[in-house]
């Protein structure tokens, strides 16, 4: 998340420190589902090298990114004489799709709430780790939260149809079982929704996130090109960290509603500007 000129853009970071992390393969496919999804053209090597460097993703890392998006299924090359270009496959098509509608409509209305909660059980052994952690990330993704070992909820119950997903894709219907309800008179609710989703975590990372991007001003279409892309890499882990608990159970003003105000203005106020500057790249490559 880096840039030529970082200092106009985002003053409180230096350029090693805006990448903050995200890896080149991230902020790849904040390029992909930004600009070559919604086309459905193809881009060259030298397009995706040269925004790359913008961000300061080095050459080399680029390049492995591309190769790994390509083995795992995201992307097909195509060569054309000694210059390749990329295009997304159906998989990448679709789960691109997929985490755009999620979002770009993320974080602003809240649903009613009718104090039910939908509750599943299901465990796997320590032994089968990457079963483990493959369940974890589907229900996380699904906005479930859990208070304990074993035992997962969910404030929206509409999201049933999302968790038996998972445990059926993952074979483990067999040793699942959910039901829904209202919180009864043991123990807190409060308390439960905490360590489910640990909100002070949450909220020094919507903190973090304000600190950068709340008095951003790029003004070339370079700089609005790369903090558009920054902006979107940032924003989009926020819908796998943020379950979208009802107002009944967030603090006072929560920083999350300011920080999805934050991300919607900026998103619209540079989108134009950066748009047209990557077409510009796309078609001089």
């Amino acid at each position: 998340m880096r840039e030529g000129d970082e200092a106009e853009v985002v003053p409180s970071y230096t350029r090693r420190q805006q990448t903050g992390g995200r890896s080149a393969r991230s902020l790849l496919l904040t390029v992909l589902g930004e600009y070559v999804r919604p086309s459905g053209v193809p881009v060259w090597t030298s397009t995706l090298l040269l925004v790359a460097d913008g961000l300061g993703i080095e050459e080399k890392a680029a390049r492995q990114a591309l190769n790994r998006l390509s083995g795992d299924g995201w992307l097909v090359s195509e060569r054309d004489g000694r210059r390749v270009r990329w295009a997304l496959t159906e998989h990448g098509t679709t789960f691109l799709t997929e985490g755009a509608e999620r979002i770009y409509s993320f974080g602003r209305d809240r649903e009613s709430w009718d104090g039910r909660w939908l509750v599943l059980l299901v465990s796997v052994p320590e032994s089968q780790r990457d079963l483990r952690h493959r369940l974890r990330n589907g229900l996380t993704w699904a906005g479930l939260g859990s208070p304990t070992p074993g035992v997962w909820v969910s404030p929206h119950a509409t999201r049933e149809a999302e968790a038996k997903q998972v445990v059926e894709e993952l074979g483990l219907e067999s040793v699942a079982l959910s039901f829904s309800g209202a919180f009864a008179g043991v123990g807190s609710e409060r308390t439960m929704v905490d360590q489910a989703w640990h909100l002070g975590e949450l909220s020094e990372e919507y903190e973090d996130f304000l600190s950068r991007f709340a008095g951003s001003r790029p003004v070339s279409p370079d700089e609005k090109l790369y903090a558009q892309i920054r902006l979107v890499d940032s924003w989009r882990r926020f819908p796998r960290l943020d379950p979208q608990l009802p107002l009944e159970l967030l603090p006072p003003d929560w920083i999350g509603l300011r920080a999805a105000n934050v991300f919607t203005d900026l998103h619209q106020q540079w989108n134009a500007a950066a748009r047209e500057r990557w077409a510009q790249l796309a078609a001089d490559a």
